[in-house]
């Protein structure tokens, strides 16, 4: 009899492991709303975001099109923190699902979750005018304010 439990539990177990968990897979079949992955060695220019609670520092950075920025994200706060770079649109939509998945790892080149103290890069072109949105997708930390823009001209 304990061997049909602990079968049945290694079962569930790899179920349950083996089912993706949406909302970034989205993006490698049909690009990004914000522009692109950007060159690591052609960057126009370096901006530093600080990732704090609840809030991003700077929290708007006007950039030009085609522009390449390489952000260098360093978490100052005591609590694991995101930027995610997207639309508001996508942002809540991916919000949604980090409800559900609050320990969803990153594995896009738009977006990265830092513990306190972690510091990391990410390098993107902007390829569309608009005004793009980084956010932080913990559950309850973009409600409490923890958003930026970049506004591409």
């Amino acid at each position: 009899m304990k061997t049909r439990i602990v079968v049945g539990a290694a079962l569930a177990v790899a179920l349950i492991t083996s089912v993706p968990v949406h909302g970034h897979e989205q993006h490698r079949s049909r690009g990004y709303a914000a522009g692109e992955p950007g060159d690591a060695n052609q960057p126009s220019r370096t901006i530093e975001v600080l990732l704090s609670e609840m809030e991003f520092t700077p929290a708007r950075i006007a950039v030009s099109r085609g522009e390449q920025i390489r952000f260098v994200l360093r978490n100052t706060g005591k609590e694991d923190h995101e930027f995610l770079l997207a639309t508001k649109k996508e942002n809540l939509k991916h919000a949604a699902v980090m409800k559900k998945h609050p320990h969803m790892a990153h594995d896009e080149p738009n977006g990265v979750r830092l513990g306190p103290g972690k510091t990391a890069e990410l390098v993107w072109r902007f390829t569309r005018p608009g005004t793009f949105e980084y956010s932080c997708l913990i559950p309850n930390h973009r409600e409490y304010g923890m958003t930026g823009h970049v506004t591409v001209k």
